[in-house]
């Protein structure tokens, strides 16, 4: 399935990004309660399963909580006019509670304090979560090094390793092994990975001791 995650954390669930899959991932992790949306960016792989909140919606009586970038924020609003429409809105609409952040300013969800980590995606800029020694990475090409240092001292690193090949907006590989070494995290889990990586057996004989290929359905904990 799409890359995504869900982080269960002081009772709350928050998901990152919601893309084609969002329905049958949530239906697999059995949650009756999604509290936030975090979204990286605004390709289609990581948003357009918005509205498939509106069960949430229904169950927990809420808006959902989307933080999200003004560009994110502007393509939500075109391609789900109907969502945001404040006139003659259709009753079972889904609802959804915007809250824009950006690169610079750390802010607070269900009170997890999340510094934003600015990435390349090519040329795109789309942002990375950094949650206490956690942090999620995802299609990434290249990092600044002024953002590159807000992710010492990390336990986890969830990050993106499309294939072995080069490519224009993603890391490879080789250049995913790089970073790691560079970041040194206690442990990394490759994601948001082509066919084109291989199998999975053979790909994590390959890897450090400390790097893993990350699955549909891995979960883990973070101290």
């Amino acid at each position: 399935m799409r890359t995504a995650a869900l982080l269960q954390v002081g009772g709350k669930n928050i998901a990152i990004d919601c893309g084609p899959d969002f329905r049958a991932q949530m239906l697999r992790t059995g949650i009756d309660r999604l509290d936030a949306i975090l979204i990286t960016h605004q390709h289609n792989d990581h948003i357009i399963g918005l509205d498939d909140v509106r069960p949430f919606n229904f169950r927990n009586n809420m808006d959902m909580p989307v933080y999200c970038t003004a560009p994110v924020e502007t393509e939500l609003n075109q391609r789900f006019a109907y969502i945001f429409e404040s006139q003659n809105r259709y009753p079972g609409a889904p609802q959804v509670q915007i809250h824009r952040i950006s690169k610079s300013q750390p802010f607070e969800v269900e009170g997890q304090q999340v510094i934003p980590i600015e990435l390349m995606h090519g040329r795109m800029p789309v942002l990375g979560f950094r949650f206490g020694n956690f942090a999620y990475l995802t299609d990434v090409r290249t990092i600044a090094k002024e953002e590159l240092a807000k992710l010492d001292g990390l336990d986890t690193l969830v990050l993106s390793a499309l294939h072995h090949s080069e490519h224009h907006s993603h890391l490879n590989l080789e250049q995913a092994l790089k970073l790691v070494q560079q970041l040194a995290p206690g442990r990394t889990f490759l994601t948001h990975m082509s066919h084109r990586m291989g199998l999975h057996r053979e790909v994590s004989q390959k890897l450090p001791e400390n790097v893993a290929l990350g699955y549909d359905g891995l979960t883990f904990t973070v101290d």
